[in-house]
């Protein structure tokens, strides 16, 4: 009789693992804590009867341009993407927007004199997007089958956002990239900050930013129904907080994190491991807010309601502050808002004439400041009159995240900071592979990282099926 494994966590990690070892014909359950499965990939009703809202994730470039997820057809189980006519919009002072076109030919137009630099530095990863996803989300160190793309990129990658921002002559271009790097929670001053901005920019133009009509939970109920189609099934409403009553198993991957796993497993982990795992370092958190709104945010900028989402922070300084402060352990004052309004492209979210918008800003690991006041600022600065429009708010401090989804350590959406030191070995030198020999680490706090994408959970599965063939 084949192996039968467990996975616990049914993020889109532990979904992607499950269905790797289901489909080299192991027997596989999935043990989900929460009653909904998806981890922070779920679509709850937060605000008032007939808002639907994503819980955490919403926009999904990682997703739609996986090489695992987009060799599932995902679309048989219900899941499609929605684009908005522009990728994101990014709204300055002076009442106009920065927007970004996915086409790279019409980007390079519209940026006018920046737009032949853009183009320069997003070209070649844009044009061979396959090959270079398939590396870029590949586990370090390894030989890739294509250096001199890869070199081209681990050039770009390890400089500061702050360094690459000066290819661009126009404080618009500017502003736009430094947006897309403050989604790596790093100072936009600190080497591969610049890898954020490079790889948001990259797939805005490959793949594009799509959401999931439906919201976010269509992408978990796909996974759930490609893995059931492969004899595997999820149980919700099962948190595993210890092996006692799991004998039955022979192989463990755990979507958890690293203080989860050495609460669950720690009686069967090496001391030494322990305490290297233990040494892991989150990153910053996340305050967010969720609205119920009577109609859509009135942007200064009315090109802003082109696109799905808006990098609300001002100029690239501006944000290089923020994000500054914020690791350095403060609040900012003017933070820089990511905000996502679905509703305006996809009318299941609200009902009829109402809308949902979901916006959320980097804070201290942990921090308890209140941040409405200050993302409310920020977004009535580009769309004055925008609290008038409020319905319903729902907010979630990092603490209620984690509550939420105990992968969110502190409000840490990104599983552990990606900086200089984190990055090559991730969360410890064993990667996937822990101090038991079947027991396997499978969550966004190992390679490569943060994102909606199940790479980790792809390649934890595939180390643990070669470590069962080379036993067998």
């Amino acid at each position: 009789m084949s192996p039968k494994a467990c996975v616990i966590g049914a993020g889109p990690n532990g979904l992607a693992a499950a269905i790797v070892l289901a489909q080299a014909g192991l027997r596989v359950d999935v043990l989900e804590a929460e009653a909904i499965p998806g981890g922070a990939v779920r679509t709850l009703g937060l605000t008032l009867p007939g808002f639907r809202h994503d819980f955490g994730s919403a926009v999904y470039p990682l997703a739609a341009g996986s090489p695992f997820f987009s060799s599932l057809p995902l679309g048989d189980y219900g899941l499609e993407w929605i684009h908005s006519p522009a990728v994101v919009a990014h709204p300055l002072d002076d009442g106009t927007a920065v927007v970004l076109e996915r086409d790279l030919s019409l980007a390079k137009s519209s940026l006018g004199q920046d737009g032949a630099a853009w183009s320069d530095l997003m070209q070649p990863f844009v044009e061979y997007w396959n090959e270079f996803v398939a590396e870029a989300m590949h586990p370090l160190p390894f030989f890739p089958r294509h250096p001199w793309l890869m070199a081209r990129f681990g050039v770009l990658a390890v400089q500061p956002a702050s360094m690459l921002v000066r290819r661009f002559q126009n404080e618009r271009t500017r502003a736009l990239f430094a947006g897309f790097a403050a989604h790596s929670f790093l100072s936009l001053g600190e080497a591969l900050s610049g890898a954020f901005g490079m790889l948001m920019g990259i797939s805005a133009h490959a793949v594009g930013w799509p959401i999931a009509r439906g919201g976010a939970q269509s992408l978990t109920n796909a996974l759930c129904g490609v893995l059931s189609n492969l004899g595997g099934k999820v149980v919700a409403s099962s948190p595993v907080r210890s092996l006692e009553g799991l004998s039955e198993y022979d192989l463990f991957l755990c979507d958890v994190s690293p203080q989860n796993l050495i609460e669950i497993m720690g009686g069967e982990l090496s001391r030494g491991y322990k305490l290297r795992l233990s040494s892991f370092r989150h990153g910053p958190g996340v305050f967010k807010v969720d609205y119920a709104l009577n109609s859509p945010a009135p942007w200064k900028a009315t090109e802003c309601a082109q696109a799905a989402t808006v990098h609300v922070g001002g100029s690239s300084g501006e944000i290089a502050k923020s994000e500054a402060a914020v690791r350095n352990g403060e609040v900012a004052d003017r933070p820089f808002v990511l905000v996502a309004q679905p509703s305006l492209f996809d009318d299941t979210r609200a009902p009829a004439g109402k809308h949902t918008l979901w916006a959320y800003c980097h804070v201290p690991y942990g921090s308890t400041v209140n941040m409405i006041e200050r993302i409310e600022a920020q977004i009535e600065r580009f769309a004055p009159g925008f609290r008038d429009c409020v319905l319903a708010r729902n907010v979630l401090f990092p603490a209620d995240l984690e509550r939420m989804d105990a992968n969110l350590a502190g409000g840490d959406v990104s599983a552990g900071i990606l900086d200089a030191r984190q990055i090559l070995f991730r969360p410890t030198s064993r990667q996937y592979a822990t101090s038991a020999r079947n027991i396997y680490l499978c969550s966004a706090s190992t390679p490569p990282g943060a994102g909606v994408h199940g790479m980790c959970g792809y390649h934890a599965a595939r180390m643990a099926l070669s470590r069962l063939d080379r036993r067998s």
